[in-house]
């Protein structure tokens, strides 16, 4: 198999690093202010999607550039290597956005995904609850059917930034069923909707990148379920599908810089002809290359 670049994504490669050498933020960190934090990627957001660079494999038609996977794996990889920030909508892009590509009508796909792609709307996950981390399918939060509308009540909680949120992903609970993976739906919530309190998970650090979520007989319109009702579990691994993408594609590259670093520091410390420092090294090495190259 070949694993070397077409001319024609060597071409690409080369003009992403290009602009991003010109245009990256060198102060990734900024000053450690959240508010100046979110604006600053959000800025940064606009500024990529500006240039063409956000929403890659998407289609054309609601916005996206309808290039290939390659491409949107050659630009992470551009973007570790810049040190470039992250964006903003990281979980919109990598996981809202997919979603409704896969499971949304054309009238959710035409109102959800333009303002996703250029950060005018943020958005956040609502899966997680207290008493439902690693068993999702036991998640406690209701939406009682009740005609043409829900009525949701729960809570969920580690929702990232869910403070400045405009669009939530919730499961929630219709009905009961015997297999606990029935029996749930998938609602587009609008977080400005009444009966919706944001509670702040204050870190060590003094960030509140994290919170809760509490709904409190939050009306929603059936127009937000997204798939079919009782059937949300199928959109919620749609889901995690994606954010296990998203999460995934930077590792192999980051997996090689800190092989590159390891070595560098063991050789300044005097340990660069260590067996066993090498031999670990080089095993980390081969399995950041081998993951890069299976995706």
């Amino acid at each position: 198999m070949d694993f070397e670049l077409s001319p024609t994504e060597t071409a690409f490669r080369d003009e992403v690093r290009a602009w991003l050498k010109a245009n990256a933020p060198r102060d990734t960190d900024g000053t450690g202010d959240m508010k100046e934090f979110i604006a600053s990627r959000r800025a940064w957001q606009k500024k990529l999607y500006d240039a063409g660079y956000v929403g890659l494999t998407w289609p054309e038609e609601y916005g996206g550039q309808g290039r290939s996977f390659m491409d949107q794996l050659i630009l992470n990889d551009e973007m570790i290597l810049a040190q470039a920030p992250d964006p903003i909508n990281v979980i919109g892009l990598g996981m809202g956005g997919p979603v409704v590509i896969a499971h949304g009508t054309e009238e959710q796909k035409k109102r959800y995904l333009a303002p996703l792609l250029s950060a005018e709307e943020i958005w956040c996950q609502g899966f997680s609850e207290p008493n439902a981390g690693s068993d999702l399918s036991g998640l406690q939060t209701r939406a009682d059917d009740k005609g043409d509308h829900y009525v949701v009540n729960g809570q969920k909680v580690w929702t990232t930034l869910a403070h400045v949120a405009r669009w939530c992903m919730l499961l929630a609970r219709e009905r009961k069923e015997t297999n606990p993976r029935e029996g749930l739906t998938y609602l587009l919530v609008d977080m400005q909707s009444p009966g919706i309190e944001v509670r702040p998970l204050v870190q060590i650090t003094g960030d509140a990148e994290f919170n809760e979520i509490f709904f409190k007989d939050v009306k929603l319109p059936k127009s937000q379920i997204l798939g079919e009702a009782g059937n949300g579990w199928a959109v919620a691994m749609t889901t995690l599908l994606h954010e296990r993408g998203t999460l995934g594609l930077a590792l192999a590259t980051r997996a090689q810089i800190t092989a590159a670093e390891l070595a560098e520091r063991a050789r300044k410390l005097g340990r660069g002809s260590d067996p066993l420092v090498r031999q670990k090294i080089a095993q980390h090495t081969i399995e950041a290359r081998a993951l890069q190259l299976n995706g």
